[in-house]
């Protein structure tokens, strides 16, 4: 499993609009609004990074209010929790 963070500036202050629209996307587990630099982190749990590409160059970038992003991609993951069970991805 792949695990990103995916950060995203909202354009217009669309921030309902964008996370109604982004949460509809297979592989998105979570999105939070955040203070900072930039407004929303999406977390992106996938297969593979083909699977990442794909999510992130035809889907979030094109969603409505998005302005830029910028991808954190986890190189390792600890957790006490079976994330790929608890996430659905194979």
């Amino acid at each position: 499993m792949v695990t990103a963070f995916v950060l995203i500036s909202v354009r217009g202050k669309q921030f309902r609009e964008t996370a109604s629209h982004l949460l509809q996307f297979p592989g998105i587990t979570e999105l939070h609004l955040v203070a900072g630099e930039y407004d929303m982190v999406a977390v992106v749990r996938v297969s593979g990074n083909a699977e990442l590409s794909q999510l992130i160059t035809q889907r979030i970038v094109q969603a409505p209010g998005v302005e830029r992003t910028k991808t954190l991609i986890a190189l390792e993951t600890h957790s006490r929790f079976d994330l790929c069970s608890l996430f659905g991805v194979p």
